[in-house]
């Protein structure tokens, strides 16, 4: 699904605006099937779904060429689609078929698809860092001219990993986006009983340049997240940009009563008026971009994607037990 950035001309932008449409829809879709395999039993083991994130997403993989690097989270679906992945693939490494992007064997939290440069997800909060970081200084040691988009939430800014990881990029001027999706919760705890002071101040610390964008508005973010790349790819160095966002959903498809540490009437008021989906649609028909019968039709299209998407993973052979140990490093 990643594609190049968007271009002057107002054909050509009203195009790539209503590909990020589709791009959001998509991942809200395909998050909305996982939720409902994973009720009817048909899924093992947990997801963390990414539904209210996907301007995030969207946006900032709108910036990125194809060869780009990206590094994702256990809340990593949405990166991975809006990266270039397939939804049949997906679901199918959900479901721990054979035909998945890790033949199954990485499931919802460990996708990677080496192809569309997304370097993995990753269940350890903080863990792609390093990992994103080396993948900068791998491309700025060839000169190939790849930029990286380190994805992770808001608890991971209390990891030491990420610091000495930033304190590295910034000190060799590596190639890499250091982009903070702040849900306003660290699995069950809000912010304010997490972080002192400004989290912003946590890369300038290191003299890092540091901004802030409206996550839920997917143009924001791409006009935020193309700036902060094409200034890596000059080599002017890394950036942090920090996301402010809202999952509507629990932590995981487990976490259904939240009432605990959050309200309902707080969720409600982000659905209803900040949903990043409902907000550029309107957008794109005040704009004269799209009209409701063409967001209507970009809808059927999408729902019959995933429709497909869903029957292929169904479908397809779980993996043999003579492959037990195939791809197993450890």
């Amino acid at each position: 699904m990643s594609g190049p950035m968007l271009q002057t001309g107002s054909a050509t932008e009203a195009k790539q605006w209503i590909d990020m449409y589709r791009r959001m829809l998509a991942i809200r879709m395909f998050e909305e099937r996982v939720n409902e395999l994973y009720t009817q039993a048909l899924m093992p083991g947990l997801a963390h779904l990414y539904i209210g994130e996907e301007a995030v997403a969207v946006g900032a993989c709108q910036a990125l060429r194809i060869d780009d690097y990206i590094t994702s989270t256990h809340r990593g679906h949405g990166h991975c689609l809006a990266k270039g992945a397939r939804p049949d693939l997906m679901f199918a490494e959900l479901l721990g078929k054979a035909a998945g992007y890790c033949k199954g064997k990485g499931g919802s939290m460990h996708i990677a698809d080496p192809d569309t440069g997304n370097l993995g997800a990753n269940a350890i909060v903080g863990g792609s860092g390093g990992i994103a970081t080396g993948a900068a200084f791998a491309a700025k040691s060839l000169g190939n001219g790849r930029v990286t988009v380190c994805f992770f939430g808001d608890g991971a800014v209390a990891q030491g990993l990420l610091y000495e990881s930033m304190n590295l990029a910034q000190l060799w001027k590596l190639p890499v986006i250091y982009l903070c999706e702040n849900n306003l919760y660290s699995e069950y705890t809000p912010n304010t009983e997490c972080f002192a002071g400004n989290l912003l101040d946590r890369p300038k610390a290191v003299g890092m340049l540091a901004e802030s964008v409206d996550g839920q508005n997917v143009r924001a973010v791409y006009e935020a997240a193309k700036r902060l790349v094409e200034r890596a790819r000059r080599g002017d160095g890394p950036a942090f940009l920090l996301c402010n966002t809202y999952r509507y959903r629990g932590h995981h498809v487990g976490d259904v009563n939240r009432e605990h540490y959050r309200t309902k009437n707080e969720e409600q008021s982000w659905i209803s008026e900040r949903d990043p989906i409902k907000s550029h649609g309107a957008w794109l028909a005040a704009q004269g971009f799209a009209d409701a019968g063409q967001l209507s039709r970009i809808e059927a299209e999408v729902k019959s994607e995933m429709d497909k998407a869903v029957k292929f993973a169904t479908d397809a052979p779980y993996p043999t037990l003579d492959q037990v140990e195939d791809d197993i490093y450890a």
